[in-house]
């Protein structure tokens, strides 16, 4: 279960175009990748779109299937209710997180995959001890395998950044949700 030839299935969770102009070449060799675009949390709609764009175009640059889960900002409000006040990397992050890897790993049990990555951990915005923490809690809960990994160590974000950048993919200025957006 959760192979294709001699590669397992690895469900990757992207974030937008950025983290993914990089890290599923580290991927490719080992796994047969499938990119998730999960980001419930992105405001406004129409920067959803833009990430989920830029996304779209790295996943064919790799040649990778794509999916597309269905946009809740509803029930992502749901998960991270009472934390609007938290900093970047606190409390509500971790709720935030928890909420778009949860659906991942629901999505890969639900469909064979047997491993699960995320490109979040690439930015050097993102505390990536956090990130595979939430990952391994998952993996215990669903029975799959979590890749934690810090993806932003041997100049990873740079390379994504350089990527994206040859790439001329939408390039975002905030995290996503709109408690992380620039103050006006």
């Amino acid at each position: 279960m959760g192979e294709i030839g001699d590669k397992p299935r690895l469900l990757l969770h992207a974030c937008c175009g950025v983290c993914s102009a990089y890290v599923p070449e580290l991927l490719i060799p080992d796994f047969e990748v499938t990119v998730f675009y999960e980001n419930s949390n992105i405001f406004p709609q129409e920067e959803y779109f833009r990430r989920l764009d830029a996304a779209k175009t790295m996943a064919r640059k790799y040649g990778l299937p794509f999916i597309e889960p269905r946009y809740s900002p509803d029930e992502w409000e749901a998960a991270v209710r009472g934390r609007e006040q938290d900093g970047e990397n606190g409390p509500r992050c971790r709720q935030c997180i928890n909420f778009r890897l949860d659906r991942t790993f629901a999505h890969a049990k639900e469909n064979g995959f047997a491993w699960i990555a995320t490109t979040l951990s690439v930015s050097r915005r993102k505390n990536s001890e956090m990130i595979n923490e939430i990952g391994a809690l998952l993996a215990d809960r669903y029975g799959l395998n979590f890749l934690g990994r810090d993806w932003k160590k041997q100049n990873g974000e740079n390379l994504s950044q350089e990527r994206a950048k040859a790439a001329n993919i939408y390039r975002q200025t905030y995290c996503g949700c709109k408690y992380s957006m620039p103050k006006i």
